[in-house]
């Protein structure tokens, strides 16, 4: 195993964060596997039980290589918030060091600034978002208040529509909400905070490279084990792939072009999740993944 080009105390919480398909999980096993420790996921796609290739989960292999935990324990149709990480996660806080890896930036900043105590969203709300998102997100956009318009990632339908629910259900804004922020489950400076920073023609390359190896490896039969009960308002219909795949199993689009647009809204979520990390993560100790 090639040693990694900086130390790592081995008693200390690593944290890796990075673009999808940047190497951050073997990084991680070879942190675990030089310093010990468990990995932890911070990504809010793994956390579903039926998805796994799809989604790049650890094989068994990996998961013979050390302790991994939060990955597929979420059933596919069940809402999973930052919230939920993070109780599911403290009691992995104690005990072997935690490597916690993933591409879900609201997970991390959650974990080191704090996370709101915003009241569960009903029901009825939640129905009624789901409702009005199927037309598009510009209606609950222009509800929100400025506040919480300049905070959230617009072009993310997913935390546009929860800024509406959390707005709709409380009668405060989410902004108002994140500004009553308790204190962190793990402030930065207590880890060793890596944030794999890539050229963005080599992360392309990966993803095409990626998603040709999840067919091969059964990414097609997962979806078709997924297809008799396939929602695309379930949680894990989110998964970047899943539409594409699931669509060439009912016939409306062949093989080729599901690859191919599968792999372009790879690439356009990469780039979102790049721009998401060089705002928020100036901190971070930032490792180009082609030299490690």
């Amino acid at each position: 195993m090639t040693p990694l080009p900086f130390d790592i105390p081995s008693d200390v919480p690593v944290l890796i964060a990075g673009a999808t398909a940047s190497g951050k999980s073997e990084l991680a096993l070879r942190i675990a596997e030089a310093g010990g420790g468990r990995i932890v996921n911070a990504d809010a796609l793994q956390v579903f039980g039926n998805w796994r290739v799809l989604t790049a989960r650890p094989g068994p292999e990996d998961e013979a290589r050390a302790e991994h935990h939060l990955y597929g324990h979420v059933d596919g149709d069940q809402a999973y918030s930052v919230g939920h990480w993070l109780r599911d996660l403290a009691p992995l806080l104690e005990g072997p060091r935690p490597i916690i890896v993933g591409g879900t930036g609201l997970y991390f900043r959650a974990l080191n600034e704090g996370l709101a105590d915003i009241p569960p969203t009903p029901p009825e709300v939640r129905a009624e978002a789901d409702a009005r998102v199927a037309e598009g997100t510009d209606s609950l956009l222009a509800e929100l208040d400025a506040e919480t318009r300049a905070r959230i990632d617009t072009r993310n339908p997913v935390r546009v529509q929860r800024a509406w629910e959390v707005q709709r259900a409380t009668g405060r804004g989410l902004a108002a909400w994140q500004d009553e922020t308790g204190p962190p489950l793990l402030p930065l400076d207590r880890t060793v905070p890596i944030l794999l920073t890539s050229d963005k023609d080599w992360l392309n390359a990966r993803i095409a490279r990626r998603f040709t190896m999840m067919l091969d490896q059964g990414a097609l039969e997962e979806a078709r084990a997924n297809l008799p009960d396939w929602d695309p308002r379930s949680p894990s219909a989110k998964a970047i792939g899943a539409p594409e795949l699931i669509a060439h199993l009912q016939g409306h689009i062949d093989l080729e072009t599901a690859q191919a647009q599968a792999t372009q809204a790879t690439r356009q979520y990469a780039k979102r999740q790049r721009t998401w990390f060089r705002a928020r993560m100036g901190a971070w100790r930032h490792v180009d993944p082609a030299d490690l």
